[in-house]
């Protein structure tokens, strides 16, 4: 992405952004509430339409219109709310709106074969792929989210807060989904308030503030510090330290972060 703008009336949300993702990478992107990332990832999908700059994949000029058009290139992402079905069972999820036909008829057998394909590829436990998806848990019901993202062949999935409302034992179990993906060469990026995630499964992290890139580090050169230094140095709250951010993200979001 070159030189991404995007305003919502007088609110300029993002201001020349720069972004890259290169493949099997994943990346962590960062800011505070105003920062710009969730709108940069929906102009990347087409959900929103940028004022100016050029998005390109694989070296090909795109215009995306709609978040449909940059699926059949490969680019998904996965909302903070899974967007799935509680009233319906796993597979049908994973499947939803295109099920496997047989005839004028879903050929039933062979969505619920293929959906336990993709959650084996995914290498995740799920009691079964008959279970309503209401029943599941938090951890598991972002497996399912996941899968169906997987079933499409991606080459680029984005994760909106995927961790938030996780416990520590479901938030492993997703960073090693990720490592999982990153070895079957899937680009990722994960949209994140808990340092902590990003650098035990990153390769690298982007900082925004106030629609702008004011930072783009290696995770092996650089630190937590040094990113809560980039997300809140110079701004009107940076009566958090940032010794007291980066005891705050490892608990939690820290006042003001996302």
């Amino acid at each position: 992405m070159k030189a991404i703008s995007k305003a919502f009336g007088a609110v300029q949300a993002l201001k020349e952004v720069g972004f890259v993702l290169r493949p099997g990478e994943i990346l962590g992107l960062v800011g505070d509430n105003s920062a710009g990332k969730s709108t940069l990832m929906k102009v990347l999908t087409g959900a929103y339409h940028r004022d100016s700059g050029e998005v390109l994949v694989a070296g090909h000029p795109t215009n995306f219109r709609n978040p449909h058009q940059s699926r059949e290139i490969g680019i998904e992402m996965i909302y903070q709310d899974f967007a799935l079905c509680g009233n319906m069972d796993v597979a049908q999820n994973i499947f939803l709106g295109r099920w496997p036909q047989k005839g004028p008829f879903v050929d039933r057998a062979r969505m619920y074969d293929e959906a336990a394909g993709v959650l084996r590829r995914l290498n995740v436990n799920v009691n079964s792929v008959f279970q309503k998806v209401e029943s599941l848990s938090g951890g598991r019901q972002q497996s399912v989210a996941i899968a169906r993202a997987i079933s499409f062949d991606p080459r680029v999935v984005i994760l909106d807060e995927p961790t938030a409302n996780l416990s520590h034992v479901a938030t492993e179990t997703l960073l090693k989904t990720m490592l999982e993906l990153k070895a079957q060469g899937v680009a990722q990026v994960i949209i994140s308030h808990r340092l902590t995630d990003i650098f035990e499964v990153g390769d690298r992290v982007m900082a925004l503030k106030r629609g702008e890139n004011v930072g783009d580090r290696y995770i092996r050169h650089t630190t937590e510090q040094e990113i809560l230094e980039l997300m809140i140095a110079g701004t009107a709250a940076n009566a958090l330290t940032a010794d007291q951010a980066l005891a705050a993200s490892r608990q939690g979001a820290p006042p003001g972060l996302d």
